[in-house]
């Protein structure tokens, strides 16, 4: 890959904030669909992020030390595969639901955010570089 394009991608910082960000729409739109209203909502949604996060964070944080660009979408799969299947885990041992029907909303969700976000970036690229 060119050096023009690889100055396209975004720093390991941007991506992990976008990744972040994401994941916290994710967890807002899921807890406020189900807990608005709610007195505890916010402590609710609260504890719903933080699984999530700390997943994110720790493959971030291997991403970073073996220095694979996060941004390229084949290493955002493996940013989706262990954020969900490490929040999940968070979840299931912090006694929070991991039934079926979320594990699937969540899959599909972070899916399309944590990987459709880097495909689009691709795509911009590809169309810079003609």
């Amino acid at each position: 890959m060119s050096q023009d394009s690889t100055a396209q991608r975004p720093s390991p910082a941007v991506t992990i904030v976008i990744d972040a960000a994401l994941v916290v729409v994710f967890c807002l739109l899921g807890g406020l669909s189900h807990s608005l209203g709610e007195p505890d909502a916010v402590a609710r949604i609260v504890s719903s992020i933080w699984p999530f996060l700390a997943a994110l964070v720790v493959v971030h944080a291997v991403a970073l030390a073996t220095r694979v660009d996060a941004a390229r979408v084949v290493p955002g799969i493996l940013i989706w595969i262990v954020t969900l299947g490490g929040g999940m885990a968070l979840r299931a041992l912090t006694g929070q639901g991991t039934a079926w029907a979320f594990v699937v909303v969540a899959a599909v969700t972070l899916a399309i955010f944590l990987i459709g976000w880097r495909l689009i970036n691709l795509l911009v690229q590809r169309r810079r570089s003609r």
